[in-house]
């Protein structure tokens, strides 16, 4: 008889605040994100708590009076975790526990323990834990509170640590070691990188869960793994593709996400030095997402933030099969027009149209809808970048129309 296996989920809360900064609409779309990562971690979120506030409560980040009707609800529904949308300071974290007396984590805890989930390689185990023991380390006293011994006191006092300043040691030293050990495989990386040869680089980017993975598997034939979840991707993957006669390499990276942990950005900088080293970069997009233009302003400023901003990029938007827009009825003459009532077509002739059009593709990676032209525009884009190299090569690799196919193909 076969066994079944029951998936139990963690019975969640989720909790946001509306501020000058950040409008109800705004704190929805970032607790849509917190549910879709509550979600890949192994979470059910049963509800969602909110509160308007000019600027976070220093000490419990929300007033006591809400965090009074949270604690009713956590007791009264055996509620598992609470997330906030926001990162909490160690003391705010210690806090907020005392209070509410079940676990309480916040955006950057989340995103930690699904990358320690999603790790497969020894190499994304290492950043994973980096980044962890790094987030850890201001956060130590409030996980020795049973022992109460940093406090001092009758049989307390004297020489000798405390058990939360060994911890700190330990901690430190971990760090220590890790980074020693990524530095040791960022040198081996870039050997590799070098090793590569001349062909020309092309590096996916995007938001997580876009469909980077999808398309790489497309144009490379390969079998990256895909999921419909957040950051299915961590490890780099890189394959030599070839269009029409043309080869290249094509890297697939891992996805952004708004509010990213800085600890993440430190230690995944190797992972993303295949962005920081690619000739060309392909910017996919979900535009079926509503946040679309939020995302690309995400990624935009990560690129930013590694200096990889100015760089040849072509934007790819993803997902045009799943593509819906709000509808206004011929006799409705209240409802004001948004982008969020933009067809395709009309979004065409916005701010992308000035992109160029050998700049902007709009595809299905899925159902490889508009795959040719996709085909088109990069070998074009390769091309040019290949022959600014090696300008003797340019009869090798003719216009896209006349070039011979790849045997393989």
């Amino acid at each position: 008889m076969l066994e079944k296996e029951t998936i139990k989920f963690e019975k969640t809360v989720v909790v946001g605040i509306v501020t000058q900064h950040q409008n109800e609409e705004k704190l929805n779309e970032y607790l849509d994100e917190l549910e879709f990562l509550t979600f890949t971690a192994g979470g059910e979120v049963v509800k969602r708590f909110s509160q308007k506030m000019e600027r976070p409560n220093p000490k419990t980040f929300l007033g006591t009076g809400k965090m009074d009707e949270i604690h009713h609800y956590v007791k009264e529904h055996n509620i598992n975790t609470v997330i906030f949308d926001d990162e909490l300071s160690p003391s705010q974290q210690k806090n907020i526990t005392k209070i509410l007396n079940c676990k309480v984590l916040d955006r950057t805890n989340l995103i930690l323990d699904i990358f320690a989930q999603r790790a497969e390689t020894s190499y994304a185990r290492t950043q994973v834990e980096l980044a962890q023991c790094q987030y850890l380390l201001p956060r130590l006293s409030g996980m020795w509170t049973h022992l109460e011994r940093q406090k001092g006191g009758i049989g307390m006092r004297g020489p000798g640590e405390t058990e939360i300043e060994t911890d700190r040691r330990i901690v430190r030293d971990r760090i220590a070691l890790l980074k020693d050990k990524i530095k040791v495989i960022d040198k081996q990386m870039s050997v590799q990188r070098s090793n590569r040869g001349a062909m020309v680089r092309v590096a996916l980017v995007g938001y997580t869960n876009v469909g980077k993975s999808t398309l790489m598997n497309v144009i490379s034939k390969s079998e990256v793994f895909v999921e419909n979840k957040l950051f299915a991707t961590l490890d780099t993957t890189v394959r030599k593709v070839v269009i029409k006669n043309l080869p290249f390499l094509l890297s697939d990276t891992v996805g952004f996400i708004r509010k990213l942990p800085t600890q993440l950005v430190e230690s995944f900088k190797s992972t993303l030095d295949e962005v920081r080293e690619a000739d060309l970069l392909l910017h996919v997009v979900d535009i079926s997402h509503p946040d679309f233009e939020d995302h690309i302003d995400s990624v935009n400023q990560i690129l930013a933030d590694i200096k990889s901003a100015d760089k040849p990029t072509i934007m790819v938007f993803n997902k045009i099969d799943s593509y819906k827009h709000l509808t206004i009825d011929a006799d409705d003459l209240i409802t004001e027009k948004t982008t969020k009532h933009y067809t395709l077509e009309e979004w065409k002739d916005t701010w992308m149209s000035r992109m160029g059009k050998d700049r902007a593709l709009f595809i299905s990676a899925l159902n490889k809808e508009n795959f040719e032209e996709f085909r088109e525009k990069v070998y074009e884009a390769v091309r040019e970048i290949h022959i600014t190299r090696f300008p003797y090569n340019k009869f090798l690799y003719p216009d896209y129309k006349e070039a011979p196919e790849d045997k393989n193909d």
